[in-house]
């Protein structure tokens, strides 16, 4: 089953402290935008890519699109300040009716394994979120004292990809602007209007890249995964 992406990538990245956009910053060989973008390019469900960036990056960004390739993005949207503003932005620009993938341009390592079961979740459902359930012990303490001992079977760790059918997110993103409201991602939005969410499992490799240290575990994925193509190549 088809369908389309939405790539928020305007952000600052200040939290990596490079002094510059970190989707610039190379893993390996390549940017990190770049890497992420392949996962998309590589996939032949994948139909259009929509990404929203800076205005005064734009060029710089077409130059990466064109040194590496990169042929399905057909549109460079304005981003705006917050996440949620450059996701708006791309459905302003999209006027197709494909599953819509919202996806974080940090995540370079989304499995297309998955991609599949949230575009056909989402395809059923309406909405559907990647996510790992949470390893670790879970406390909940709103003032910085315990209250109670979370459950951590009930709790999962929020990914993206995000699936949706284009007039579900339409609708989800219109209303919070309507509203006023700015939720940390686009479930949220759908969350808010009772629409069930269901949820794919992904992978604890599916990380972001944030910070300094993610860049280091992402040199290691890197590795990974060329010494596993290199397996199969021998085969």
């Amino acid at each position: 089953m088809n369908y389309i992406v939405m790539m928020p990538a305007a952000g600052s990245g200040q939290r990596m402290g490079a002094g510059f956009n970190k989707l610039f910053l190379m893993l390996g060989n390549k940017p990190i935008l770049i890497h992420t973008l392949e996962v998309f390019e590589n996939d032949l469900a994948c139909v259009e890519i929509l990404l929203a960036v800076k205005q005064e990056e734009q060029s710089e960004i077409q130059a990466a699109l064109n040194q590496y390739g990169i042929t399905k993005v057909t549109r460079l949207v304005d981003g705006g300040s917050e996440r949620q503003y450059s996701v708006a932005a791309c459905i302003e620009a999209y006027d197709g009716d494909d599953i819509v993938l919202v996806h974080d341009a940090a995540r370079p390592f989304i499995q297309q394994a998955v991609i599949k079961d949230l575009v056909s979740t989402a395809a059923k459902y309406g909405a559907s979120i990647a996510g790992v359930q949470a390893k670790d012990t879970m406390k909940l303490a709103p003032l910085g004292i315990v209250e109670k001992t979370v459950d951590r079977e009930t709790l999962w760790i929020i990914q993206t990809p995000q699936a949706f059918q284009i007039e579900v997110l339409r609708k989800a993103s219109n209303q919070a602007k309507e509203d006023g409201f700015l939720g940390t991602d686009e479930s949220m939005l759908v969350e808010r209007l009772g629409y069930p969410v269901r949820i794919v499992q992904s992978t604890y490799d599916n990380v972001k890249m944030t910070t300094q240290e993610d860049i280091v575990f992402g040199e290691i994925l890197l590795k990974r995964q060329r010494e596993s193509k290199l397996k199969e190549d021998e085969i």
